[in-house]
């Protein structure tokens, strides 16, 4: 076995666990309106459970129905006990164990205007004369019961397991948060009776599950961006108070939703990899208690060292899975090369969680997720040769569903390099992991035995010689010009040209585009030029960034002195800088070395392509940034839809 640690077993209480691997509770926005398990979950987790994971634990499910959000999964009533049991049922028949995690989200149900906060201390609403008042002691009670009752329907339901969610700013956390809560009766005040609320939940849960069956905590290891807030020691002194209340096993995240700290909820890629092991590591050696690692955590080689080091006794691998349901398969068997990675983009799973036009959420690395039933593949009726123009992402996404459906791609790429603009993405500081994992696909692509023609721009004479039954034109888009007087200078280039090292700049540099590119140019080219200014039209940059790429971008460039002007226009670009219009009819002159232009893409013009198509009667398809410039996530999920109906 390539990864022992990894893939040995592990026995908690009753609960025999085949591997150390977690697949955590995540939002999905799968549930029913009316906070029922759908079919599309249960689909969900079975894939995962299919793929070899050794626990599911099902997302944060309300224990209280006043406080109960719609569209979130709850288990405050008998009522849901049946599709739960589904649920369970599901999971076990395909092999696995099911976990399931008990919420009360604090203010994080405000998603829903009729779900009832449950907080410790009253926090005013800016801008108004209202104030959300703080729990009374009857609230915290019937909380109380409710948690036990919801852990009696769990053990009805069949879970083989629970998870108390005591992290994150949801209620637990907050009564146990100094930052939070501001109580002068005994619920508040010192830890003991910061902690006692919590304490309580855990006996009510412990007294409704049998002996035998093993008790998770999730807890963040400590406050970030908070002031006064919990220290990791303050946490590992509760966490002792919980072992003895009945926990067995501490799940160590990280973060909160009500300052920039959410950022370590679902890292983005400018987290490092395992960026909150080491936390978990010292709660774990100063508890003894049974510990999981949470964090970017989606190699198994990553996994295997921090099981074998001794740092966790398990660990969570959450989008990775996402990304590839088959991810523990393939690293059992040793095919780690095969896994498609998770890249922390966060455009679907984050993104699309809290976008309201997004029913629930999506993967850039996996169009199939959350539709694991109805995307499976199947055989094409007839085999057809396809020609895809261009190996960029969208391109080779179209190739591997075309092959594994039985059709024959070929892919045409016009340069010498596979990955396209998201390989290119990964020249930018901390997005290493987009550049390996383009090139990773394209690897995967070839391991497949599709034909890949390097340096071969499709023309009619290529159409001619392939006579290709069908096309998928997925030859992406380029930089758009800045078209005012002086735009030819050689002080002029491209975002492409930067982040690619065609060209080097240098000096005192100004970027004109404020978007993810021109700020990721900024990035790039701190440490090489001596002044850095980027210019935006908008009244904001970054506004084409998730939130949570957004706060570790910006935070980035504060920290490297990157000066960033809004509302600013560049007018004309001159031997000794740029003029810019700051206020209508405001002219200026801002001395700089060189102009970095980056505003945009344009899709590439396929017209021979088409026009040749239409001639011979081949039907065509154009996908992702050939049709116009999108997120990688977008271009993919139409490769995925294309050549799933070819």
């Amino acid at each position: 076995m390539v990864y022992p640690t990894l893939f040995s077993p592990l026995k908690i209480r009753g609960l025999e666990l085949k591997n150390r691997i977690i697949f955590p509770a995540m939002g999905t926005k799968m549930a029913t309106e009316d906070r029922f398990v759908s079919q599309q979950l249960i689909d969900y987790h079975v894939a995962r459970v299919e793929g070899g994971c050794g626990l599911n634990i099902v997302e944060v499910c309300s224990v209280y129905g006043p406080a109960a959000p719609k569209k979130f999964l709850s288990i405050a009533d008998d009522k849901y006990i049946p599709e739960m049991k589904r649920l369970t049922d599901a999971v076990h028949a395909a092999g696995g164990k099911a976990g399931i995690q008990l919420w009360l989200g604090g203010m994080a149900v405000g998603s829903d205007p009729e779900s009832m906060f449950v907080i410790p201390s009253s926090v005013p609403i800016p801008g108004t004369e209202y104030t959300i008042p703080g729990a009374t002691v009857e609230t915290i009670q019937e909380v109380t019961t409710a948690f036990g009752q919801a852990a009696r329907r769990a053990v009805q339901a069949g879970f083989d397991t629970i998870e108390f969610h005591a992290g994150h700013n949801y209620t637990p956390h907050s009564f146990l948060s100094p930052f939070f809560n501001r109580r002068t009766d005994e619920y508040g005040g010192n830890p003991e009776n910061r902690a006692r609320f919590l304490i309580e939940c855990i006996e009510s849960i412990r007294h409704n599950i049998p002996n035998e069956m093993p008790l998770f905590m999730r807890i963040s290891a400590h406050d970030d961006y908070l002031d006064n807030g919990l220290t990791i020691q303050e946490v590992i002194g509760f966490c002792k108070m919980a072992k003895l209340a009945g926990v067995d096993v501490l799940d160590v995240s990280r973060g909160n939703f009500s300052s920039a700290a959410i950022k370590y909820e679902v890292p983005p890629i400018d987290l490092h990899r395992g960026f909150n092991v080491d936390n978990a590591a010292h709660i774990r050696r100063e508890t003894g208690m049974v510990t999981v690692a949470v964090g970017r955590i989606n190699a198994p080689e990553q996994a295997e060292e921090i099981l074998a080091g001794c740092q966790a006794d398990m660990v969570v691998i959450g989008r990775a899975q996402l990304a590839d349901p088959e991810f523990c398969n393939k690293a059992y068997s040793g095919k780690t090369e095969d896994i498609v990675e998770c890249v922390a983009c966060n455009q679907g799973c984050y993104d699309g969680f809290v976008s309201k036009d997004v029913p629930f959420i999506t993967c850039l690395r996996n169009p199939a997720l959350g539709k694991e039933v109805e995307y499976k593949l199947k055989p094409a009726a007839m085999r057809k040769k396809v020609l895809i123009a261009g190996a960029g992402i969208a391109g080779l996404e179209a190739a591997m569903v075309l092959k594994r459906r039985g059709h024959e791609p070929i892919v045409c790429e016009s340069g010498g390099t596979l990955g396209g603009q998201f390989a290119l993405a990964g020249e930018a500081p901390r997005k290493e992991e987009m550049k390996a994992a383009a090139l990773s696909r394209g690897e995967q692509v070839r391991r497949e035995g599709i034909e890949i023609r390097m340096n071969t721009l499709v023309t009619t004479e290529i159409l001619e010689e392939i006579k290709p039954d069908e096309v998928i034109i997925a030859i992406g888009a380029a930089p758009m010009e800045l078209k005012v007087p002086g735009s030819d200078r050689a002080m002029v280039t491209n975002s492409h040209e930067v982040l690619s090292g065609q060209i080097e700049v240098g000096g005192r540099v100004v970027i004109i585009g404020g978007g993810l590119v021109g700020l990721e140019v900024a990035e790039y080219l701190h440490g090489k030029a001596t002044e850095i200014t980027v210019f935006e039209m908008q009244d904001k940059v970054a506004k084409d960034l998730g939130e949570l790429r957004s706060i570790c971008v910006m935070e980035s460039l504060k920290d490297a002195g990157v000066q960033l002007l809004t509302n600013t226009k560049c007018l004309e670009i001159i031997e000794q800088g740029v003029i810019i219009e700051t206020n209508p009819g405001h002219k200026e002159h801002y001395p700089c070395d060189s102009v970095v232009v980056a505003i945009g893409a344009k899709s590439r013009s396929y017209e021979s392509l088409q026009n040749h198509c239409e001639e011979k009667h081949i039907p065509f398809h154009v996908i992702g940034d050939a049709v116009r410039a999108r997120r990688a996530l977008n271009a993919v999920s139409e490769a995925h839809e294309v050549a799933r109906a070819i």
